[in-house]
């Protein structure tokens, strides 16, 4: 009888668990993206949440001088944006969205400079870098709960996910940022997703 309720309590909390994993992880839910920020894009533009085209959008935080997993998940969103353009989804029906988490110092022009790295050079490419004030940068990362802080030392703390929402802003997953960024699963998800 005391292996029976063993087994019984291991399977209760493997369900809660995986219950957890998923409502957190896997399919978090609607993201309220703040309808009342404006941000500006890396070329100077006007970028606001509200009425946006029904799209899917991989949205990454970043900062220009992060010596880790910044730079390298750019690069791999920058692969990806090449498969996926060579399925024609990528501008139509997919877009990226990489915003800075320190506007102090990534002005516009060093964010153009950071776009045109990855090849974007302009307005119309399909992946808009996006900085704000410091304020409406943190509504926006408090809506898909991405965590950041400035300790002063120069080099940003923060999470390591992206997110992917679907056409109706629905929180479809959250993937690793850095050398954890599987570019084939996020090119799968996403067809998936769109398809």
């Amino acid at each position: 009888m005391k292996k029976i309720y063993i087994t019984f309590g291991i399977l209760l909390i493997l369900g809660i668990s995986a219950g957890v994993f998923y409502l957190q992880v896997v399919r978090p839910g609607t993201a309220e993206l703040p309808e009342d920020v404006v941000m500006e894009t890396a070329f100077g533009e006007e970028f606001t949440f509200k009425e946006m085209p029904e799209k899917a959008r991989l949205i990454e935080f970043m900062y220009t001088n992060c010596p880790d997993v910044c730079p390298t998940t750019t690069l791999e969103m920058s692969k990806l944006r090449n498969q996926l353009e060579e399925e024609g989804v990528f501008g139509d029906e997919v877009e990226f969205i990489t915003i800075t988490i320190n506007p102090r110092d990534d002005t516009q022009e060093i964010l153009q400079d950071y776009a045109g790295r990855f090849e974007v050079d302009s307005p119309d490419d399909g992946w808009h870098f996006l900085r704000s004030t410091e304020e409406n940068t943190e509504k926006v990362a408090d809506a898909l709960g991405f965590l950041y802080r400035d300790p002063g030392t120069g080099d940003m703390i923060h999470s390591t996910f992206t997110y992917f929402l679907d056409e109706n802003n629905n929180l479809v997953e959250q993937f690793a940022m850095g050398n954890g960024f599987d570019t084939d699963k996020v090119y799968k998800r996403i067809m998936n997703t769109i398809n």
